[in-house]
């Protein structure tokens, strides 16, 4: 019996002490296990009061976008249908098309209108990508060709000197990456989802020569996002609304930030409407121009639209249809690739690319920007996207009334 209780006392003791230490694991983390217990990857998308802490970024007074009238439309129906079709399939939140200076097609699906927020993934590091051109404007920063350890001091005593803002922006720096896991001790999802993403961030070491290799690597965009705060002494969000965001959209935005107070994802989640995307893709199909005034520099519009010498399909942090691909994948180090249908029907295509389909398409060459966001579908076993690329832009584009092919407008 005496045996008995004294193992017994002993399980109590032994729980006792993995409760208190696990208490104090959460609590010295509290935020990263409440978004882990309260995460519904299915809703990620919609479920935009998930992410807290935010930091809003105020719109700005801009004209109103044109309307066409159904008399006046320069899409066919039956093209139309066929996009509304995908889009309805893949659950989307909303759909858009602008086409010779008039929104031709707005849709949302039940249930959203054009208030509807929604998180936007990775299309945010185009937006971070026009926000360094901005900042090499002001002086902010030197060039693309500055070390990115001019900014960041914590790498100027190791290989990671050598990388370079453009380094960065191509997605070329080298850097190494967390594996992918679901362990909430992780550094993958400390990266996504803890209070400590500056210095998981800047941790990692250079695996590779600058400028030799793709890898498509969130660790990327965060640090541009350290160099801009660094560099212009502002929060990044009083940046973004400063110098891009109050000029070009109407409706607010809001960045995720790590804690209270902390520090942006730059990597992802820009949280506004579609509308605000479709307004982002035209300042790039106007080449840096808002209701006739430049707001980014035309120069940097070719930069970031220009191919990279190791992925001809990939600028600054934007991607471009230069040559066509079955499966377009994400580089070294990642599983994930996009499935493309068909060639681009028009080879002056530039894109925001946001996981599980969240699009911007501008074609400069047809007067076109199409936008697409919602919930999205992978097969995590094959990483595959359940996204067909090419479907959308090609669909619209095959339906022009006009056909004239005005050739490219850049």
């Amino acid at each position: 019996m005496g045996f008995v209780k004294s193992v017994f006392k002993g399980f109590l003791s032994v729980s006792a002490i993995l409760l208190v230490s696990l208490a104090i694991l959460v609590a010295s983390d509290w935020l990263l296990f409440k978004r882990i217990f309260t995460l519904d990857r299915d809703k990620i998308i919609t479920n935009v009061t998930w992410f807290s802490p935010v930091e809003r970024v105020e719109g700005g007074p801009v004209k109103p976008l044109a309307r066409a009238s159904k008399d006046n439309l320069t899409i066919t129906d039956v093209a139309i249908e066929k996009a509304l079709s995908y889009v309805r399939a893949r659950r989307s939140v909303a759909f858009l098309v602008w086409h010779h200076g008039a929104l031709q097609v707005e849709w949302y699906g039940e249930g959203y209108d054009p208030s509807t927020i929604t998180e936007s993934a990775s299309m945010h590091k185009s937006v971070l990508a026009l926000l360094i051109g901005l900042a090499i404007e002001a002086s902010i920063i030197g060039s693309v060709d500055d070390p990115a350890a001019t900014y960041i001091p914590e790498w100027a005593n190791d290989v990671r000197a050598n990388i370079t803002i453009r380094n960065l922006l191509q997605m070329t720096s080298g850097l190494s990456r967390p594996p992918r896991s679901f362990n909430p001790l992780s550094d993958s999802m400390r990266l996504t989802l803890a209070i400590d993403l500056e210095e998981t961030s800047l941790k990692y070491p250079a695996e590779d020569l600058p400028d030799s290799v793709f890898s498509y690597n969130n660790i990327n965009s965060q640090v541009l996002g350290l160099i801009l705060e660094n560099a212009s002494g502002q929060r990044y969000a009083e940046f973004l609304q400063e110098k891009l965001w109050s000029k070009v959209a109407e409706h607010h935005a809001a960045v995720f930030l790590d804690a209270p107070d902390g520090l942006a994802r730059t990597s992802g989640t820009l949280l506004t409407t579609a509308e605000s995307w479709l307004r982002v893709g035209l300042l790039h199909l106007n080449r840096g121009r808002v209701d006739g005034k430049q707001v980014v520099p035309k120069s940097w519009i070719d930069a970031v639209t220009t191919p990279s010498n190791n992925n001809p399909n990939y600028g600054y942090h934007t991607w471009l249809g230069t040559e066509f691909v079955e499966k377009r994948d994400y580089g070294k180090g990642v599983l994930s690739y996009v499935p493309h249908s068909e060639p681009f029907a028009a080879d002056d295509i530039i894109f925001f690319d946001g996981f599980g389909g969240q699009r911007v398409y501008v074609i400069p060459s047809r007067d076109l920007v199409i936008v697409r966001t919602g919930p999205g579908e992978v097969d995590f076993s094959t990483g595959a996207n359940i996204w067909d690329d090419s479907l959308l832009p090609n669909t619209i584009i095959s339906g022009l009334i006009d056909d004239g092919y005005w050739g490219s407008s850049r």
